[in-house]
């Protein structure tokens, strides 16, 4: 048994974006339509992993677009650059160099810093 495409009717935009935000957030949606107003208003006004308009399978096949949920329909994206940096771990690295005066901050201080402190301090 493969993924099941649910298809929801609806009279109105109004109807079919309250059914939306309803429920959980879908991973795609998939809207038809050739008004660019009410496709505009479906994206500002819906969540969803990703939306194709027009359209359904080839949206995954976007390799340049990130593909992921949102919320329960996943995290994350996959595809392309978005995809790599899913699933890299960017790992911060920190090198101290051995020529360091963070030693003369820590205690015991030893002559040096008390010449330091007597000639700041004058």
């Amino acid at each position: 048994m493969g993924p099941v495409l649910p298809v929801k009717t609806y009279r109105t935009v109004e109807e079919a974006l309250g059914y939306v935000t309803d429920h959980p957030r879908p991973l795609a949606l998939y809207y038809f339509d050739n008004d660019p107003a009410r496709v505009r208003r479906i994206l500002a006004e819906s969540l969803s992993g990703g939306v194709t308009i027009n359209d359904t399978i080839f949206h995954i096949a976007q390799d340049a677009l990130p593909f992921g949920g949102v919320g329960s329909s996943g995290m994350g994206h996959y595809h392309g650059e978005e995809g790599f940096n899913t699933f890299s771990k960017r790992k911060g690295v920190f090198l101290q160099s051995r020529l360091s005066f963070v030693g003369l901050l820590r205690p015991p201080y030893g002559r040096v810093v008390e010449r330091v402190l007597r000639f700041v301090l004058r």
